[in-house]
């Protein structure tokens, strides 16, 4: 873990757009974007699986692209757009993906969830959720220690269907 406490000439500012919302931080400048989104904005629904970028769990939208947060050092995104699970949707709603994660019972643990959402929601995005073999292969870098693939490919596959 990335000690976040402030020390005189090591940390610099970070400006970027989190959920919608602009922030600027000082920040040390190792920090990666996972530890600055959970213990500086208290944005905890992004989780820390691994911490090696193998597992997926950290999975947050840069832009319009999917990126491993704990691969990825905060000061990368100065002036960026940064989107966690949390900001998918309205605050009080469910984005249509996490409606149909609820509906196809997409998770077991939940651990995994959010990161396989925010994949999940870039999958059908990027016009890759075409047949279910696109979907897994997109999917691909978010593990699920329980299993629920089939019903992850099944609540994709709705959201892509434009059934909701």
């Amino acid at each position: 873990m990335t000690d976040l406490k402030a020390r005189p000439g090591t940390d610099r500012a970070l400006s970027f757009t989190v959920n919608g919302e602009q922030r600027t931080l000082d920040i040390p400048v190792q920090a990666t974007l996972l530890d600055v989104l959970r213990e500086r904005l208290h944005l905890t629904g992004t989780k820390k699986g691994c911490d090696h970028g193998q597992c997926g769990a950290c999975t947050v939208h840069i832009g319009r692209d999917t990126a491993l947060s704990c691969l990825t050092l905060a000061l990368s995104c100065e002036g960026r757009e940064v989107t966690t699970i949390e900001g998918l949707a309205p605050a009080g709603e469910l984005h249509p993906m996490q409606a149909a994660f609820i509906e196809h019972d997409a998770f077991q643990c939940g651990y995994c969830t959010p990161g396989q959402i925010m994949s999940a929601v870039a999958c059908v995005g990027k016009a890759q959720a075409g047949d279910p073999d696109g979907i897994r292969e997109f999917m691909s870098g978010n593990l699920c220690r329980c299993a629920a693939y089939p019903q992850i490919v099944a609540a994709v596959q709705d959201v892509a269907g434009g059934s909701r």
